[in-house]
């Protein structure tokens, strides 16, 4: 299990992210458009410099939605690979059976 204030810290992110997500896209499409003047392009980059660093998607972990864990995270079934096997075991993830030879 991954420690209360790393995922929590996480999910803040993820709050973020969703709160700034059109903000940045206008922001970044400003400054990426060549047929504006330069002047226009600096300003939109300043302002998009200015967001909040945790407002930028990039910055969000990807974890287990079960334990938490930042690695070896399947993202189809968004969890990890320990997870997986054990609630597989279990029977509790329908369509997933363990090999056996």
């Amino acid at each position: 299990m991954a420690k209360k204030s790393s995922i929590e810290k996480n999910n803040r992110r993820m709050k973020l992210v969703k709160k700034f997500a059109a903000r940045r896209e206008r922001l970044k499409a400003v400054a990426s458009d060549m047929s504006l003047d330069v002047v226009a392009r600096f300003e939109a980059n300043v302002k998009l410099a200015q967001l909040p660093r945790n407002s930028s998607p990039v910055r969000v972990r990807n974890r287990c939605e079960v334990t938490g864990r930042p690695r070896a995270f399947y993202g189809k079934m968004r969890m990890s690979r320990i997870a997986v096997r054990d609630l597989g075991s279990q029977g509790l993830i329908p369509g997933l059976t363990k090999s056996s030879w």
